[in-house]
């Protein structure tokens, strides 16, 4: 129903990591995350489903809705094990609802899945990727879950938790008679626009009275005339959650366009309804309600994302915040530096907490981490070196085994231990103690989190204000009584009623999850090793290469990343079974050159992950200093660079060509060192530099920087590097602009074709040339072979050809090959006349915008000609006169594109390029700020315009521009006179701060006019033209043009009054036509003005029963629809009591789905003569016949079209569109009844 209203805003979704499309899993292998600090689970999004998910939480979090579901077994609900069997009977969502609450309870993940619950409502992928409105899925979605309870126990749970009622109230002025009527809701719809908070809207609704008076009397049945009368609404039976929906979004009538409310609207924590019911003798704590629940909605009306606030009723959440502190600040808060900076207090003091004071050294690792919230390498080792070393040091404290894998207090030392750490432990528990009652005083009272899908975070009572305003507010609102309490029992309890077979379910799969994690952690910190053994590599040509196979010289290894470097020495000492000497090992890496040692592993007692070893890294086992013999540079200041040098060299046929050969070279050497490689003795050294095109140039090292490094230079692995041993410019590789020739004795060909309009022996020759011969060179050569007179040296030009045979702009003859980007094989055709210089522009022109390619005509201009000049020119060459006349350039649709307006700006500074084509177009341009506005009659359809009858317009002469435009303007088929057409008038040229009036008045001078008087311009409405037809009514006359935002191409049309029209800004103007008794037909249309700014069905109901002197309970209106041939009844406020599950209430007529704006047609119906449901025509019927016919014959002929134009759509850009299609939300349920 609401398209893409809400459609999902992904930059404020963090947690969507699924493609579009798909359907939520988890990945293959990883089990979900467990639920983080807070201990309570998310939701996750399948794609737009974030209005579902905070709607659900919303629901968990209301403890009487969930244990009243749970309330419910499966002799009641049945099983899912049977939803597949067609003979069992059983509710699929309520069963899913109490499967999803279990897992929000129980399940230790970080966030549970509706995939099952969604596959119950019948929805498709492209429902859960579709953004709905929540508070429709609210309505929706108790009205599934009535459905699913008939017949249970729980038939009355939405009735009974949810359920009001409202009192409407009419009291006659004169009689004193009250008229009342019951409403029911399950939620109140309250207005923001123009209220300053909840309390305001409440009071509007349910204290202020509307009074029937003047022309908007009440026809009392008592006194059965129009009366005075007096209306108003009071809340009669108030529900134990009140649920309220904030209407955000509206509709602009100026622009025509939905829009957000996001004004500043308060609502309170706790809220007294006294003031709002009926009169009670109840206590006031009975109308006191307390907020536990906003859900969110971040964006704007066509896109955004919701989540929810959600008060913890249960204490069922963890509620602290995670502050950013340093590690170990809490001991630093409450310990002096002193007892910080000494370890072996420290160490003292965790093995004194442990059973008979041992523990193992790995272990005592991680303990100190827990006890000071930091390392021991952090902290300590660069003082006192590794944790082992420090325990061998203090043996008359310490006592290791004689492996070194525990360690234990000396008996001596260890109750000096205890007694000091007990007594400076003291201040500690003192601290702690009296910090966790003040928690404990924080957490007597519920608490609140932000659930933003997955995502679980603790807030404060006071950032609930933060969405008062602004795009993300709140959207809705969830009050609980006050009264009620939760028992003693539930208090932190997540299994509180939770029924015994979901308990068993729960724990079972929290046994599996555990067990996957076990086992995914398992292989999450095991690591792949590649070790390469020193003896078996020898060093070559700046790098380490196996002597052997690959094969022989490395081993992998499988290691726990959270065991030592000491334990996987020793693994690797196991793995080779004798090693003589020291082992060292050291990181490496393959490069282009070989392999290459980086830093040394050290620290015996680091783990691997400290280390920073990651997954398959390649280890270097040797002694540390050299391998065959040879010492070997480490580090990544001599990494090894494998460059490509290029150089001149003679070949064996005694010709000089380009060779290219790699060479190795340490990051840290001179690029002087390339010179010693070559045996060159000097020379110049040229890099190759990248340039935003794509291309390539080189550019020379100056001789006082070939001191310098390569790494200082930029050079890398795989860099070219060309050197040249002579500075002799004809032996050079490289032309004047950096550019290079990969070969000397390349060659390319191009073919050129003679077009000079002579005669020659040959029409067509082929000339070859290397890549850096110049253009004149070419053409030059093209004249002989083609035997043509030598003057043409001094007067041709050569130009490419396309595929088309349309001539190029031609080719400079100064340009190379590689300049003028010539392909081998390129068509140039010889043609007479100078090629353009460097400061001059060869352009296309044509006249008119609907040329046809091939037609347009040359000229050369310089580019700092101005564009009067060049239209000057132009008109020269054509032979036309006149200054009507402008230019435009072409676009890339070969369509005339925006109008050069600058006609004194040169075509360089309007970046008019060679090649470009320029169109003249006649008309002369409009000055800035002005408008040419294309004017339209539209007659009218109902009573004849002054002056003139509708017939007469109708037989009058078309305006030069053509004849009539048929457009169905808006409003009934026609059935009674014929539809009016648009007819054109002409064009005024007007300033954009000329007034609508002013507009109007100029108008009214145009010819086509002149035969029609027309007193001012007050007796002319005006409509901007939209598809053919009057679409927006522009009001104010006084109001500029450039305030009525018409835009460059707007088009106006004008309708006839019979008398001066102003219109006030809520005030909306409808045709209404009233259908003939006995017929399918309507009388001719008669417009009516009506106060839009209440916008109810019965303000507009009462309006049109005044204006036809109509009983109001004797008519019945309803919108039509043209594009679709169907008429929507307008249902009052006393209608919607019967037809509540039917049809949801309408608040505003200018929402969906009616969407009421001016110029739409409302059909009334008299029930004193005619009292039936059809408001169609005969029209109607054969429209929607038409529209039927019409969409299975286009479907027929694209039946055989689509699997020939798949692949083509497939790749084929659609233009974007502003919104996604209109869709209704729903929800399929069985039949239980």
């Amino acid at each position: 129903m609401f398209g893409n209203l809400f459609e999902e805003d992904h930059s404020s979704v963090s947690n969507n990591r699924y493609g579009k499309g798909k359907k939520l899993k988890a990945e293959a292998g990883e089990p979900p995350a467990p639920r983080a600090f807070t201990n309570l689970s998310g939701i996750r999004n399948q794609g737009g489903t974030c209005y579902l998910n905070s709607l659900l939480q919303t629901l968990h979090f209301t403890p009487e809705f969930r244990e009243a579901l749970f309330s419910l077994g499966p002799e009641e609900l049945g099983s899912l094990e049977e939803k597949d069997n067609p003979d069992a009977k059983v509710r699929i969502i309520p069963l899913q609802l109490q499967r999803l609450f279990a897992q929000l309870l129980l399940l230790d993940q970080d966030a549970a899945s509706t995939a099952d619950l969604t596959d119950s409502f019948g929805w498709t992928r492209n429902e859960e990727m579709r953004q709905h409105d929540v508070q429709e899925l609210n309505r929706i979605l108790f009205s599934a879950l009535e459905t699913s309870l008939v017949g249970t126990s729980g038939h009355d749970l939405i009735n009974r938790l949810y359920h009001g009622t409202i009192v409407n109230q009419i009291v006659c002025k004169e009689c004193k008679n009250v008229s009342e009527k019951q409403e029911d809701f399950l939620d109140l719809t309250v207005a923001v626009k123009n209220m300053s908070g909840l309390e305001e809207a409440l009071w509007n609704m349910y204290v202020e009275e509307e009074v029937f008076d003047s022309d908007n009397l009440y026809r009392c049945g008592t006194c059965d005339r129009p009366v005075k009368a007096a209306k108003s609404a009071k809340l009669h039976k108030l529900p134990p959650f009140l649920t309220v929906s904030l209407l955000r979004f509206n509709f602009d009538f100026v622009k025509c366009e939905r829009y957000k409310e996001i004004s500043r609207y308060t609502f309170p924590l706790r809220i007294n309804l006294k003031p709002f019911c009926e009169q009670s003798k109840l206590d006031d704590l009975e109308y006191m309600y307390d907020l536990f629940s906003v859900i969110i909605h971040k964006g704007g009306c066509y896109g955004g994302h919701y989540h929810v606030y959600i008060k913890d009723v249960d204490h069922l959440g963890n509620w602290q915040f995670q502050k950013e502190k340093k590690p170990g600040m809490n001991l630093k808060d409450l310990q002096n530096e002193e007892e910080i900076d000494d370890p072996l207090m420290i160490l003292k003091a965790v093995l004194s907490q442990e059973e008979d004071n041992l523990i193992p050294v790995d272990q005592l690792g991680q303990k100190l981490l827990k006890k000071i919230g930091i390392s021991w390498n952090k902290m300590y080792r660069k003082q006192y070196g590794p944790l082992r070393k420090f325990l061998k040091l203090h043996s008359q404290v310490f006592l290791l085994s004689s492996d070194g894998s525990t360690v234990s207090l000396l008996k001596n030392c260890s109750l000096e231990a205890e007694s000091d750490f007990q007594r400076k432990d003291q201040q500690i528990f003192k601290t702690l103690t009296s910090e966790s009652a003040g928690l404990s005083d924080r957490n007597s009272s519920p608490h609140w989190f932000d659930i933003n899908d997955s995502k679980v975070q603790p807030i404060e009572e006071k950032d609930i204000e933060q969405q008062f305003q602004g795009k993300e507010s709140a959207y809705m609102l969830f009050y609980r009584k006050s009264q009620l309490q939760r028992p003693a029992e539930a208090r932190a309890n997540p299994r509180y009623k939770v029924p015994r077979h979901l308990l068993n379910e729960m724990d079972a799969a929290n046994t599996e999850l555990q067990t996957k994690r076990a086992e995914c952690d398992s292989t999450n910190n095991n690591l792949e090793l590649h070790l390469h053994l020193g003896s078996h590599y020898h060093f070559f040509n700046g790098a380490l290469h196996p002597v052997g196979s690959q094969t022989e010289s490395a081993r992998d290894l499988c290691f726990d990343k959270r065991r030592t470097l000491g334990d996987l020495r020793q693994s690797i000492f196991q793995l080779l079974e004798s090693w003589e000497g020291d082992m060292v090992l050291s990181v490496a890496k393959f490069l282009p050159a070989g392999l290459h040692v980086y830093e040394t592993l050290d620290g015996d007692d680091l783990t691997l992950c400290e280390l920073g070893v990651a997954d398959e890294e390649d280890i270097f086992v040797w002694n540390g200093v050299e391998v065959g013999g040879i010492q070997i540079p480490t580090g990544s200041d001599c990494e090894p660079l494998l460059l490509n040098v290029l150089h001149l060299a003679t070949s064996s046929e005694g010709c000089r060509q380009l060779t290219e050969s790699p060479h190795v070279f340490p990051a840290n050497a001179e690029v002087g060192s390339v010179f010693t490689a070559l045996a060159i003795p000097v020379g110049a050294v040229f890099t190759n530099k990248p340039e935003p095109a794509g291309a390539e140039r080189w550019a020379a090292i100056p001789e006082e920087d070939t001191g310098k490094t390569f790494r200082e230079q930029g050079l890398g692995n795989g860099s070219s590097v060309l050197i040249q041993d002579s500075s002799n410019e004809s032996n050079s590789l490289l032309t004047k602009q950096g550019k290079w020739i990969t070969s000397v004795n390349e060659v390319d060909w191009v073919q050129v074709k003679n077009l000079c309009q002579l005669e020659p022996e040959e029409e067509q020759v082929t000339i070859s040339a290397t890549v850096n011969t110049v253009v004149f060179d070419t053409r030059i050569k093209a004249i002989k072979e083609l035997k043509l007179m030598k003057e043409l040296a001094d007067n041709s030009c050569l130009r490419p050809i396309d595929r088309n045979g349309k001539l190029l702009c031609p080719v400079p003859d100064s340009y190379t090959w590689k300049e003028a980007d010539l392909q081998t094989g390129s068509l140039l055709g010889l043609c007479p006349g100078r090629a353009p210089a460097s400061s001059q522009l060869f352009l296309f022109f044509a006249v008119g915008s609907d040329f046809q390619p091939g037609t347009e005509m040359e000229v050369i201009v310089e580019e700092t000609v101005s564009v009067r000049d060049c239209l000057k020119t132009m008109l020269e060459k054509l032979g036309l006169a006149g200054d009507t006349w402008h230019l435009r350039k072409m676009d890339w649709c070969y369509e005339a594109g925006e109008p050069l307006c600058e006609e004194d700006a040169t075509l360089k500074e309007l970046m008019i390029r060679s090649g470009d084509t320029l169109l003249l177009v006649e008309g002369k341009l409009l000055p800035p700020g002005f408008l040419k506005v294309p004017m339209w009659w539209y007659p009218p359809r109902g009573p004849a315009a002054p002056g003139k009858s509708h017939q007469d317009w109708t037989s009058c002469t078309p305006s030069p521009r053509g004849a009539w435009r048929a457009a169905a303007a808006p409003g009934a088929p026609g059935d009674g006179p014929a539809d009016a057409s648009l007819r054109y008038l002409g064009d005024v040229e007007i300033s954009e701060d000329a007034t609508l009036a002013e507009l109007k008045a100029q108008a009214m001078t145009l010819p086509s006019l002149s035969g029609l008087f027309i007193p001012c311009p007050a007796f002319l409405r005006a409509w901007t033209v939209d598809s053919q037809r009057p679409g927006r009514l522009l009001r104010d006359s006084r109001q500029q043009l450039r305030e009525h935002k018409l835009g460059r191409r707007a088009e106006i049309c004008l309708e006839p009054l019979p008398e001066e029209e102003f219109l006030g800004p809520r005030d909306m103007l409808l045709r209404t036509r009233m259908r003939l008794p006995g017929e399918r037909a309507y009388a001719p249309p008669v417009d009516m003005v009506w106060d839009a700014s209440r916008g109810t069905a019965s303000s507009l109901r009462q309006r049109v029963a005044d204006f036809y002197s109509l009983p109001v309970e004797k008519i019945e209106i309803a919108k039509y629809f043209p594009d679709k041939f169907e008429w929507l009844p307008v249902s009052s406020w006393n209608q919607q009591i019967t037809k509540r599950k039917k049809k949801k209430k309408q608040d505003n007529l200018q929402g969906p789905p009616y969407y009421l704006k001016d110029g739409d047609t409302i059909g009334i119906k008299n029930l004193l003569v005619e009292d039936d449901d059809d408001f169609g025509t005969v029209r109607d019927d054969a429209g929607k016949e038409s529209q039927t016919q019409l969409s299975l014959g286009t479907r027929t002929r694209q039946e055989p079209l689509r699997v020939q134009s798949s692949n083509v759509s497939s790749s084929a850009e659609t233009p974007d569109r502003p919104h996604r299609p209109e869709a209704s939300l729903s929800i399929h349920v069985g039949s239980f009844r």
